[in-house]
C-alpha cells in the first residue's frame, strides 16, 4: 500500500538517506541523452538530486536473466525524474517524487516484451492476440521497460519510453489513465478544480481529434503524416503520453506543432518558459 504523502516525504528525508550517484556516471548519462545534456547547470543539479532520491526508493529487477547495472538504473532515473523537475519546492525537489509513490518495482527486459491481450468486438466475440511492448505502466503496480528502448534504440527522434510510461503513472493519479492528470490549483488561471479540468479538456480533446483526423487523411489519401508518433492516436491517454515525450525531448519542434498543448504542459509541469538549448 502506498505511503501517505506526508509520511512519504518524511521517509525520503530521514529514514533512507540516498546514496550519491557517482559524478562520472551522471555525466555519462547526461551525454547519452541530448535532451538532458541541454538542460542548464542548475536544472542538471536539481535533476541529479531527484534521481538520487528516486534510486533510493525504487527497486529494479531484470527479466530473462538481464543484469541491472548502475548505469541502467541511472538512465531510467534521470529520464523518469525529468517531468518532476519543477514540481517540488526549491529546498526539497524530491518531494515531487510523491507522484510515483504508488509503486516501487521497475522491471527491465532485454528486449521488447510480448504480452497476451484479449478484446471483445461489437458482436461480442473475444479475440486473443499478442502485443509487443517497449514499456508498460500498471496502475498501483510496477513499470516495465525494455532496455534497448530506454537507450533509444529504434525509437523516434522525439521519443523516450521512460518519460512515456512515467507520465502514464502521473495520469493514473487521477484514477486510471485518461489523458487528464490531476491539475495544480489555479491551473491556467482557473478558479476551481472543475474549471481547470474544463480548460484542460477544451485544449486537449480537440487536439486529439484533429490529430486522429490528420492521421486518417494521411493513411487514406496520402496527405503528409503528422510529426507526432502515430501511436498517439490510439487513445487520449496515449496522446498525452506521446505529447509529453515530444515536449521534453524536442520542445522547440513540439511547441511549433502544438503551441496550445505546449503552453498547457509548461503550466502543468511548472515550466514558466519554453525549454531552449543552452548557448
Amino acid at each position: 500500500m502506498p505511503l501517505l504523502p506526508a509520511l512519504a516525504r518524511w521517509w525520503r528525508r530521514t529514514v533512507r538517506p540516498p546514496k550519491p550517484i557517482p559524478e562520472r556516471l551522471w555525466q555519462t548519462t547526461l551525454a547519452h541523452y541530448a535532451f538532458l545534456q541541454r538542460l542548464s547547470a542548475g536544472d542538471q543539479a536539481r535533476l541529479q538530486r531527484l534521481a538520487t532520491h528516486f534510486l533510493a526508493h525504487k527497486e529494479f529487477s531484470g527479466a530473462h536473466g538481464l543484469h541491472i547495472t548502475d548505469a541502467m538504473a541511472v538512465a531510467v532515473a534521470a529520464q523518469a525524474c525529468l517531468p518532476l523537475l519543477h514540481l517540488g519546492p526549491a529546498d526539497a525537489p524530491e518531494d515531487a517524487l510523491s507522484w510515483y509513490d504508488d509503486f516501487v518495482g521497475i522491471v527491465m527486459h532485454p528486449a521488447d516484451a510480448v504480452a497476451p491481450r484479449q478484446m471483445m468486438d461489437p458482436a461480442g466475440v473475444v479475440h486473443h492476440y499478442h502485443e509487443v511492448l517497449a514499456g508498460e505502466a500498471m496502475e498501483h503496480g510496477p513499470v516495465m521497460l525494455s532496455w534497448p528502448a530506454v537507450q533509444g534504440d529504434g525509437m523516434g527522434a522525439a521519443s523516450s519510453v521512460v518519460i512515456h510510461e512515467f507520465v502514464h503513472k502521473m495520469d493514473m493519479q487521477a484514477g486510471g489513465a485518461h489523458g487528464a492528470p490531476p491539475l495544480p490549483r489555479g491551473f491556467m488561471g482557473a478558479r476551481s478544480a472543475r474549471e481547470g479540468a474544463a480548460r484542460w479538456a477544451a485544449t486537449w480533446a480537440p487536439a486529439y481529434h484533429r490529430f486522429r483526423e490528420q492521421l486518417i487523411r494521411a493513411e487514406r489519401f496520402g496527405e503528409p503524416l503528422p510529426w507526432l508518433d502515430a501511436y498517439a492516436a490510439s487513445a487520449p491517454a496515449e496522446f498525452f503520453a506521446v505529447a509529453c515525450e515530444a515536449h521534453f525531448v524536442e520542445p522547440e519542434r513540439f511547441a511549433q506543432e502544438f503551441p496550445a498543448l505546449a503552453a498547457s504542459l509548461r503550466e502543468f509541469f511548472k515550466q514558466k518558459e519554453p525549454v531552449a538549448p543552452v548557448q
